[in-house]
């Protein structure tokens, strides 16, 4: 069994509430730090650990907190970014909903290194049964004085407060994000400046997501050194994995980094292989909006090496032959998907959720959406399937946030390595007599 950081605790029974946390070392970072009182050294700690951020950029936290203005007199904020909207992503919902007090903690040594004293967890709309999970743990860190005015008798003072988002994927980016929280539309901020200089309400902020502040406490705990000894490269500790699809056992999955993508999808501990014996045909390795990759590059790279479940290995080759490691949204596929008929689920997706802010992402992908639609009905050319392409091509880097790239890369990856598909239902309609029946089932008009 890999080495557990996150989840070590999480079948003790009753650990959501904050009695049985605490016996089982809850609220020891937030204790340690208190007592050093140098919350300089906390980000060094955070810095030595290697940890990147883990909802998908991967950008190292540590850097990420140094570079926080501090101007004298002007209040810093610390926002948890929990508004998890990937699809093919759900372990932030599950650390939330079975071990709440982990992330509580984290927020509140976070906030003491960061010098916040109010801070706020976003939370997608949809977790509205999460948020009931997170407030009652919040009342009880209050109760216990771990929240609020002179936390400990340490004279540190922190504030943290829960806000619902409304079901937008455009505030899971951090200035949309910041946007909805201040009242207003969700839409992206031109950067710069960067949230560490003007955030939220003009202040510098920290954006992190929910597993990256729940790092911070064996951080803190066992050391940057004991952190950073975990995993290999710069993928460093452990990583939460949301395993789905024609798999055996998909669920919430905490790996060491490193582990061989063949063996986090065949071995027992982890998806115990694929479902009825089938063959592996593709996987989605970091959630909908990376690359997919077939089955060969997936599990081996493009100069024949073991594919491993870091940032580097899944990235070598760059999107010719490699992905990303992303929010870690495991999407796994058997022979009998169709890729068509997947891409263009994502792409009504992520046409349905642009902002508009960006003409080549408000456009490009409502033409991608269209396209693909008329491809899978049967009524498409070759000419459609080189069109995809010059559209994903004309909104890659193009836009304010990252939200056309993430409509343009899947479409992209599957041109690149299954264009034999598209074409099949180009030349032969009669192989789209199951699209049919799936319009038909869920009542999806017909273009």
């Amino acid at each position: 069994m890999g080495k557990k950081l996150l989840l070590q605790n999480i079948d003790v029974p009753g650990i959501n509430t904050y009695e049985v946390y605490r016996k089982t070392g809850g609220y020891k970072s937030v204790e340690k730090v208190l007592e050093q009182k140098n919350p300089d050294a906390i980000v060094e700690e955070v810095k030595k650990s290697g940890l990147r951020g883990r909802g998908g950029a991967g950008f190292p936290t540590g850097m990420k907190w140094s570079f926080l203005a501090k101007p004298e007199g002007v209040a810093r904020y610390l926002v948890c970014n929990a508004d998890e909207s990937e699809p093919g992503t759900f372990k932030d919902r599950y650390l939330m909903e079975k071990i709440p007090h982990l992330l509580i903690e984290g927020m509140i040594t976070s906030s003491y290194a960061l010098g916040a004293n109010t801070s706020f967890i976003y939370i997608r709309g949809e977790y509205f049964y999460v948020l009931r999970i997170l407030e009652k743990a919040i009342k009880e860190a209050y109760e216990n004085g771990w929240l609020g005015k002179n936390i400990k008798g340490s004279g540190y003072n922190l504030d943290l407060y829960v806000q619902v988002g409304a079901g937008a994927y455009i505030c899971g980016e951090e200035t949309a994000l910041l946007e909805s929280l201040e009242g207003k539309r969700g839409n992206p901020r031109i950067k710069p400046p960067f949230p560490a200089v003007a955030g939220l309400y003009g202040c510098p902020t920290v954006v992190n997501n929910v597993e990256t502040i729940a790092a911070v406490v064996p951080i803190v705990n066992d050391g940057g050194d004991a952190y950073a000894a975990v995993g290999v490269e710069r993928s460093t500790g452990t990583k939460l994995i949301s395993a789905s699809g024609h798999i055996n056992k998909p669920g919430v999955y905490e790996i060491e980094m490193g582990v061989p993508v063949e063996e986090f999808i065949y071995s027992d501990e982890y998806c115990g292989g694929i479902k009825n014996g089938k063959k592996l045909k593709a996987v989605v390795a970091g959630g909908s909006s990376v690359p997919i990759l077939p089955a060969d590059l997936i599990l081996k790279t493009a100069a024949g090496n073991p594919r491993l479940m870091t940032y580097e290995s899944l990235a070598d080759g760059g999107f010719a032959t490699g992905t990303m490691l992303g929010s870690g949204g495991f999407i796994v596929m058997d022979e009998t998907t169709s890729i068509v008929k997947n891409l263009w689920n994502f792409s009504r997706f992520y046409h349905h959720e642009s902002c508009g802010q960006c003409s080549p992402c408000r456009e490009g992908t409502g033409w991608m959406e269209k396209i693909l639609h008329k491809i899978l009905h049967g009524h498409g050319t070759i000419k459609d399937i080189d069109l995809l392409w010059d559209i994903q091509s004309k909104i890659e880097g193009k836009t304010i946030c990252p939200l056309g790239d993430a409509a343009a890369w899947p479409v992209a990856s599957a041109i690149r390595h299954f264009r034999k598909e598209f074409e099949e239902y180009v030349n032969n309609p009669e192989s789209i007599q199951d699209v049919k029946h799936y319009f038909n089932v869920h009542n999806v008009a017909e273009a």
